[in-house]
């Protein structure tokens, strides 16, 4: 768009325009979020902010081309989500165009900054890393099904939150007493045949753990599989619980997609992604789907639902 080139008479009156790159097509919740904190900041879709987005559709190999594109579009800004990958694609499309990430991981693991405080280059976000909720997700799980003596916990054996997840879990089942299988699935074959392996087993019930593959790719089928064995399966955010999952125990993903926003904004008053440090989740949320609940015949304790911040009929 060339907005510097504009003259300063008309600046006020020229749109910034911003790209959004995701890995499916974001959620009401999340761009209802964005907007909100680009709006913190005086930014209005259709008023003073044009928005430009490009979503892969769960087709992760398309994610290059995508970025290209939005840079051919001389956006000022690229908001990435849904997991590292848009942001490495932003990241390999442009050195000089501001990137902002909103995603559950390490982006300093992930390759994303160099540091959470100091994050360096063009890179900046909001991130909610979730591994130290593990033995909370555990704990709610045992109150679910109190009469299970072994859970389990899913991850992907590739992921760079996985060890540390397993970690916690151990701990936390130690703790309670309790027995802990490790299953590792990242395809599909793979995550039928966890789900096949606990109904033999006889898992009483299931911890997906933190993973970007989980969220984008497997939702549904996570959750179908869960109904089809009647596992009782609690999860980390609230796309889950919408979807029909029992429970997330998770931080609270508007939020963070605001705090992205905001700094969307903030950047194009002219800070520099380098000098703004990487925002953490601070606020967590508790949401119970009744529905499923009915669906598997179990009685949700009433402690778990009076702490919970929602409930799906």
């Amino acid at each position: 768009m060339g907005i510097a080139a504009v003259p300063s008479a008309t600046r006020a009156q020229q749109p910034a325009t911003i790209g959004l790159l995701s890995s499916a097509t974001m959620a009401e919740w999340a761009q209802v979020a964005v907007r909100k904190g680009l709006g913190d900041q005086g930014f209005v879709e259709g008023r003073n902010l044009a928005i430009v987005a490009r979503s892969a559709e769960g087709q992760l190999d398309r994610l290059p081309a995508l970025a290209a594109d939005l840079v051919g579009h001389k956006v000022a800004v690229l908001f990435a989500a849904g997991g590292p990958v848009p942001t490495r694609a932003a990241k390999a499309a442009t050195t000089t165009i501001p990137i902002v990430f909103a995603y559950g991981g390490d982006p300093v693991a992930d390759g994303l900054v160099a540091s959470l405080s100091r994050p360096g280059g063009n890179v900046t976000g909001a991130t909610f890393i979730g591994i130290s909720l593990t033995a909370k997700r555990l704990q709610l799980l045992h109150e679910i099904a109190p009469q299970a003596t072994d859970l389990a916990i899913l991850v992907n054996p590739n992921g760079t939150l996985a060890e540390s997840q397993v970690t916690d879990a151990q701990a936390a089942m130690s703790a309670m007493g309790l027995r802990l299988h490790v299953l590792k699935a990242v395809s599909d074959a793979e995550i039928d045949a966890a789900f096949a392996a606990m109904e033999q087993d006889k898992i009483g019930g299931v911890l997906v753990s933190t993973d970007p593959t989980f969220g984008f790719k497997f939702r549904d089928k996570l959750i179908g599989l869960a109904a089809h064995y009647r596992i009782p399966t609690i999860y980390d955010s609230r796309d889950f619980a919408e979807a029909g999952g029992l429970i997330i125990y998770g931080s609270n993903l508007a939020d963070t997609w605001r705090q992205a926003g905001r700094y969307v904004g903030r950047i194009l008053k002219g800070e520099k992604p380098a000098d703004l440090p990487i925002v953490q989740a601070t606020r967590y949320e508790t949401i119970v789907n009744l529905k499923t609940a009915k669906a598997l015949g179990l009685a949700i304790p009433q402690r778990v639902l009076l702490d919970a911040d929602e409930t799906i009929e």
